[in-house]
């Protein structure tokens, strides 16, 4: 009576490696747009927190919002790791600004305005509601 081998063949071992490998390709783009998502949504947290401080600015200091460019009238506000807030225009009356992440390309960020401001950047198109491209 010939002995029995236990384990498995070349062949079947091939295929569970194909099998993991079509899984992983399928994946790794879900877990790239999380990130991406997760990112946007820290940009827009962000501003909606420079909204917030703006405001409460400007309701402490008779109707007049911070007007430096570098918002350090703003002592409480301050950003996430890995994302750069641009002011764009910046006076007593009306600010804007933009939000962006490293981790994501140049065409994909935030942007909001409030108060009266000549420049609105896109694709902000309400006073103090934070918009953002690619998402």
């Amino acid at each position: 009576m010939p002995t029995r081998r236990s384990g498995f063949t070349l062949i079947e071992l091939l295929i569970v490696i194909v099998i993991i490998g079509i899984l992983a390709a399928i994946a790794i783009p879900k877990f790239s747009k999380t990130r991406e998502r997760a990112y946007m949504n820290t940009i827009a947290s962000d501003l909606r927190s420079l909204v917030n401080q703006q405001e409460l600015y400007w309701s402490r200091l008779v109707n007049n919002y911070a007007y430096t460019a570098d918002l350090t009238d703003l002592a409480e506000y301050e950003v996430s790791r890995g994302v750069t807030v641009t002011v764009i225009e910046a006076s007593q009356s009306g600010w804007s600004a933009t939000g962006s992440h490293v981790g994501l390309a140049a065409t994909q960020y935030c942007a909001v305005f409030a108060g009266t401001v000549t420049t609105v950047p896109q694709p902000a198109a309400a006073p103090g509601v934070v918009a953002c491209t690619g998402m």
